[in-house]
């Protein structure tokens, strides 16, 4: 047993406050309180949801919440002290933060005398004035109070002495939990474990304190264990990092850290292991591509692509992993690119349910044909659905569902540039062959990959009825070989879904229509592969 392991290390999130801070992030409030209640499934205890008072759409989130409470988090709003030279009880931001409805409360205060006299531009006795008139305030509206000293860091080195006594009020007023804020993130780990600690010699025994720290060294997440291990017990942060700037310490490898590696109790394992699920979640309902090669979380975080390494971990998965990926709901990854061996390929055929041998001629094939497509500039380690097609095809498994007879795209340039509206400013044409029977079949889309997927669609759905379920989910394209221009040859890799489950494909081609068409078809045929192994299993097991 780690000699931490009777310590409680309190989680508190704030993706949903300072998380929103990130440039090019925005959600409606719908979308907070999905995320609350991810986040609330997860066994986090504390989540800050926002500043009531400053926008309506925070005010209404509340609302909402008292409405239908949480299972079991503390949901809690942020705001900062009363304005100088005046009461608390007669400043109305406060009473928003009163009709939210809470227990908690977090209010932030200045720390650095700086902020102070030309931020506020106040006296440092009045600042300190209004971190125990609105502590004691809320107190008397029966709320518990935690106090985020702002910029806590510079302060200290500034004026250690003046950042001590923001502390003392916050504490004298009946503040429980005193955060220190690295709020511009220029903070290294070594000066944290020595500010941490004078602040525990400095203070009363006993005291609750917490750590924020910002990502502007790249040192966020180590900062936040640092605190941690000389004495902190509240760690805040966002969920994969969010935050204005260069973002705060990532929730997503603060918590494993901290209880995998370290030994503190933050969540119970049972929620651990949704820590990858509540993740890939967030960064859906804010619309951020999940950052794949992400620590813990990442899609490439257990991937596994030399052929010496998959041999090693197929024996021991300890030879090259520091976790075992299952404790915080990742999953182990075996990736096939023209650096694979024999390994490679039977264990990623294995993910695919398809038992292969070493000594199987087409398991010989298919590394040639790897090889030789990845040379020509394929790249299956991103596109596994192409690569399960190649494989299947390979063995004499892949199912036929449609033959294209060829395909045609026209688009009127000239009329999209006069009109600047995009609306079916392209025609593709399509003919495919399905049991024996042509089909002939044209569609509009904005741009000629919609058009051609449109067209696809429609002469599909009428035999593939499920075909309407799928959606294409992402589209990227990437020049292979740029110093030969207009004639370089073009990667695209396709992301498609069925609301279940996602899967990519990859074509290539000097022909950026081609090579689009490609991962196309490919899509469109690995979705109805799934749904006839769907539609298998249901039959078997009724």
């Amino acid at each position: 047993m780690s000699a931490n392991s009777e310590r409680q290390i309190w989680i508190y999130d704030t993706t949903l406050r300072d998380g929103m801070q990130c440039e090019g992030l925005s959600v409606s409030i719908e979308d907070k309180l999905r995320i609350a209640r991810c986040l609330d499934r997860l066994g986090v205890p504390f989540i800050e949801g926002g500043w009531p008072g400053a926008n309506p759409k925070d005010v209404q989130f509340f609302w909402e919440l008292q409405e239908e409470p949480l299972e079991q988090a503390e949901i809690v709003p942020f705001c900062f002290t009363r304005r100088p030279n005046i009461t608390a009880a007669k400043d109305p931001m406060l009473q928003a933060i009163i009709a939210a409805g809470t227990r908690w409360v977090t209010i932030v205060g200045k720390s650095w005398d700086l902020h102070v006299k030309e931020g506020l531009k106040t006296t440092l006795a009045e600042n300190l004035g209004m971190v125990d008139d609105t502590i004691k305030y809320l107190i008397s509206q029966r709320r518990r109070v935690i106090y985020d000293a702002e910029h806590w860091f510079d302060g200290y080195k500034h004026n250690r002495d003046y950042a001590l006594q923001t502390l003392t009020a916050a504490l004298n007023a009946g503040a429980e939990w005193l955060v220190l804020c690295d709020t511009n993130g220029g903070t290294l780990p070594n000066e944290i474990t020595q500010i941490v600690t004078d602040v525990i010699k400095s203070l009363p025994t006993g005291i609750q304190l917490g750590i924020h720290t910002h990502n502007d060294s790249d040192t966020a997440v180590a900062n936040a264990l640092a605190a941690v291990m000389a004495g902190a017990s509240m760690v805040q942060g966002t969920i994969n990092g969010y935050g204005e700037r260069c973002g705060n310490a990532n929730l997503c490898s603060v918590i494993p850290n901290l209880q995998v590696k370290l030994g503190y109790n933050c969540i119970e394992n049972t929620q651990l292991s949704k820590l990858t699920e509540t993740s890939r979640f967030v960064s859906e309902v804010v619309n951020l591509a999940p950052n794949v090669h992400a620590p813990f979380v990442g899609n490439s975080a257990f991937a596994h692509k030399g052929g010496m390494h998959v041999s090693a971990v197929e024996r021991n998965p300890l030879t090259y992993e520091h976790i075992e990926p299952e404790q915080i709901g990742n999953s182990r990854r075996i990736v096939v690119s023209e650096q694979s061996g024999a390994s490679n390929i039977l264990a990623k055929a294995r993910s695919f349910g398809i038992k292969l041998e070493k000594d199987n001629p087409a398991t010989k094939q298919i590394l040639n044909n790897l090889k030789q497509l990845e040379h020509e500039g394929y790249q299956f380690e991103a596109a596994e659905a192409s690569f399960e097609l190649l494989v299947r095809g390979a063995l004499g498994e892949r199912q036929q569902f449609f033959q294209i007879k060829g395909f045609k795209v026209h688009c009127d340039l000239v009329q999209h540039l006069e009109s600047n509206l995009g609306n079916g400013d392209a025609l593709a044409t399509v003919k495919i062959t399905v049991n024996g029977q042509d089909i002939l079949e044209a569609a509009e889309g904005i741009g000629p990959v919609a058009a051609l997927d449109a067209a696809l669609r429609k002469a599909l759905t009428n035999f593939y009825p499920q075909i309407a379920m799928f959606e294409l989910t992402d589209y990227k394209v990437r020049i292979l070989n740029g110093h030969t221009g207009t004639a370089a040859k073009t990667r695209v890799l396709v992301g498609s879904g069925n609301g279940r489950q996602r899967w990519t494909t990859v074509g290539v081609s000097s022909n950026i229509l081609s090579a689009s068409y490609q991962a196309v078809v490919d899509g469109l045929e690995y979705g109805l592969m799934l749904h006839s192994q769907a539609q298998t299993e249901i039959s078997t097991s009724s």
